[in-house]
């Protein structure tokens, strides 16, 4: 679905090393601003739960989860599948909000949104990397590969988050847009999210679903990359 290893000409050369290293800082930055996106917007829109706790940070010590932020990625980066993660989530006290329907669904969009942002700058920074291959490919192929991985991670966090299953972010947003019942009903959802996003996972559902529009949004920011 995402950036394979083998994507970026001479990827496939890197020891493993070198692919942590460069999957490092994409993923790190990924998780991180998505789960500060979160708090941040939660507090312009009167929670500051987030910040009380010291969240609103860019410290990927303050997010990391071992097994998200961590472990996970870097197996699926050994296998050559698919990248993602994630940190622990940033706490939102949902009484504290104006309108708690509404802005539960505001606060839960920032997430991706931050992911779509933080794609482009890769893709531009990868851009960046070509247009000085020439002159100084010491910097230029780091930034390149960085680039690729920071567009994969980041696109699909932002299209996996998407999806209307409680608690991703894309759940969060469909049960703001529900009318009460209807979105009682789907938080009821909630407890059994993860299992459901496995078992997609595991039954090639997921990369059915997401398949299509992870290439299409790829596509776009290679494109910006200067990668046709």
């Amino acid at each position: 679905m995402a950036l394979k290893p083998d994507i970026i000409p001479q990827m496939d050369e890197l020891t493993t090393v070198q692919r942590v290293a460069v999957w490092a800082l994409p993923v790190l930055f990924a998780i991180t601003v998505h789960e500060v996106a979160h708090g941040w917007v939660a507090k312009k829109l009167g929670d500051p739960t987030a910040m009380m706790l010291g969240r609103l940070t860019l410290n990927p010590i303050k997010h990391i989860d071992p097994i998200g932020t961590v472990v996970v990625p870097i197996v699926l980066m050994l296998m050559g599948g698919f990248i993602f993660g994630w940190a622990k989530p940033v706490p939102v006290t949902w009484e504290n909000l104006k309108n708690p329907r509404r802005d539960m669904a505001l606060v839960a969009i920032a997430g991706p949104l931050s992911n779509l942002l933080m794609a482009i700058l890769w893709a531009l920074i990868m851009k960046l990397g070509f247009v000085i291959a020439a002159s100084m490919p010491s910097l230029a192929w780091p930034l390149i590969y960085m680039g690729g991985a920071g567009i994969a991670i980041n696109a699909i966090l932002m299209l996996l988050n998407l999806l209307p299953i409680p608690p991703l972010d894309g759940g969060r947003v469909l049960a703001g847009l529900l009318p009460g019942p209807w979105a009682w009903q789907l938080g009821r959802i909630e407890p059994y999210g993860l299992f459901i996003l496995v078992g997609l996972l595991a039954t090639g559902m997921l990369g059915t679903i997401l398949g299509p529009p992870m290439r299409l949004f790829e596509g776009l920011l290679f494109g910006l990359a200067g990668v046709g």
